[in-house]
């Protein structure tokens, strides 16, 4: 087995080289799907907040005005 990568070796990284790399991990993850099993609580609580957003499709907030808000609340 392979020696884990330590966190001082990622930041050697530049933050483009550990964005690809995080988009790889997870890119890999999703592509082994069966061991991504959603429980049924997941699931109605899923289907629960779908619903939600369906009955009240003005509510809340796109992710562009929320980017705003936090760009906004820095010092």
């Amino acid at each position: 087995m392979e020696e884990r990568p330590t966190a001082a070796q990622f930041r050697k990284l530049t933050v483009a080289e550990r964005i690809l790399l995080v988009q790889d991990i997870w890119d890999s993850i999703a592509e082994d799907q069966e061991s991504l099993k959603v429980t049924d609580d997941q699931r109605k609580e899923l289907d629960r907040r779908i619903d939600a957003s369906s009955a009240s499709p003005g509510e809340g907030a796109s992710w562009e005005e929320i980017k705003k808000r936090l760009k906004a609340s820095r010092w």
